[in-house]
C-alpha cells in the first residue's frame, strides 16, 4: 500500500479530478512564521500550486510573528508580486497561540487551513481533505508515524494526547499537529483565547463542545530539517499546562451548557 503522501502521477490526478467534481469552495491558507527565510519561499510556492488546482479564489496568508531574521522582508516581496498573498505583521512576539488567532480571524475564505512552514506534510493532501471536509466542519489530520522526531517527542506527543482525552473527553489522535482544515463559519462561535501551543488543544475542545463535526484523516509526516522547533522545550511545555489549567474552568462550563440545552431540546 502506498504511502498518501508519495503519490505518482496517476495517484495525483485522481484525486483532483475527484476535487473538481463538486463546485469549489475558496480557501485560505495561512502559515505562522517566526525566523522562518529558509523555507517561506517552497512553503508559500507549494501552496500557491496545489490551490491553483482546487479553487479560482483563494488567497495564502503569511503570519510574521515579529520574526528577527528576513521573513517579514521576503512575505512582503511575495505580496507584492501576487496580491492573493497577503502578510500580517506582529509588532511583537506572541508565540504560536497569537499567531494562529491572527490567521483563523483574519481568513476571508470559506475554508481555513493552518499550516506549519517547515513541509511537516505533502501540501497534496489539502485535496483528500477539501473532499472529507464536505461532510464536517474541521478535519484534522494524525502522523501515520512520527519515531522519526526521536524518543523523547515521540513519549511527549503520546502523553499529552492522552492527557488532553482524559481530561476534555477529545476524541482526537493528534492534537497537536499543524493540519487543520475548519470551515470559517465556526469562529463566529470558537472564540480561542490560548497564547501558547495550548491552541491546538483549545480549538478542538471548543469545536467538540460547540457540537461541530470533527473528521479526521492520516497523513505521512516529514520532521523538520531547517530551522527550530521549540514545541518540546521545558518553557513552552510549562505555559501548555499553566494555560490547560486556566482554562479548564471555561471549558467544562461550555461543555456543561451545551449538556444542558441538549436535554432541554424537544425529542424529534
Amino acid at each position: 500500500m502506498k504511502p498518501s503522501s508519495l503519490l505518482d502521477e496517476t495517484d495525483e490526478s485522481r484525486q483532483l479530478a475527484l476535487a473538481r467534481r463538486a463546485p469549489p469552495e475558496s480557501i485560505t491558507i495561512f502559515f505562522p512564521m517566526y525566523n522562518e527565510e529558509s523555507n517561506i519561499r517552497d512553503a508559500v510556492a507549494s501552496a500557491a500550486e496545489i490551490l491553483e488546482t482546487l479553487t479560482p479564489d483563494y488567497e495564502i496568508l503569511i503570519v510574521n510573528d515579529a520574526s528577527t531574521d528576513r521573513t517579514g522582508e521576503i512575505a512582503d516581496a511575495l505580496s507584492a508580486a501576487d496580491p492573493r498573498i497577503r502578510v500580517i505583521h506582529h509588532p511583537r512576539n506572541l508565540r504560536l497561540g497569537g499567531a494562529l488567532k491572527t490567521g483563523f480571524y483574519s481568513a476571508t475564505k470559506d475554508l481555513v487551513l493552518y499550516s506549519d512552514a517547515d513541509y511537516p506534510f505533502d501540501m497534496i493532501e489539502l485535496v483528500k481533505a477539501v473532499r472529507i471536509i464536505r461532510q464536517a466542519d474541521v478535519v484534522s489530520a494524525y502522523r501515520f508515524e512520527r519515531t522519526g522526531e526521536g524518543p523523547v517527542r515521540t513519549a511527549y506527543s503520546f502523553g499529552w494526547n492522552l492527557l488532553i482525552k482524559l481530561l476534555f473527553g477529545l476524541r482526537v489522535k493528534d492534537v497537536n499537529f499543524s493540519f487543520k482544515l475548519c470551515r470559517r463559519k465556526i469562529f463566529e462561535n470558537v472564540r480561542l483565547r490560548s497564547d501558547s501551543s495550548f491552541i491546538d488543544a483549545e480549538l478542538l475542545i471548543r469545536c467538540q463542545y460547540h457540537g461541530f463535526r470533527i473528521l479526521q484523516m492520516g497523513v505521512d509526516y516529514f520532521p523538520r530539517s531547517r530551522g527550530i522547533s521549540t514545541l518540546s522545550s521545558f518553557d513552552t511545555i510549562r505555559k501548555m499546562l499553566m494555560e490547560m489549567l486556566r482554562l479548564t474552568p471555561e471549558l467544562r462550563a461550555i461543555r456543561r451548557e451545551t449538556r444542558r440545552a441538549e436535554r432541554a431540546a424537544p425529542a424529534p
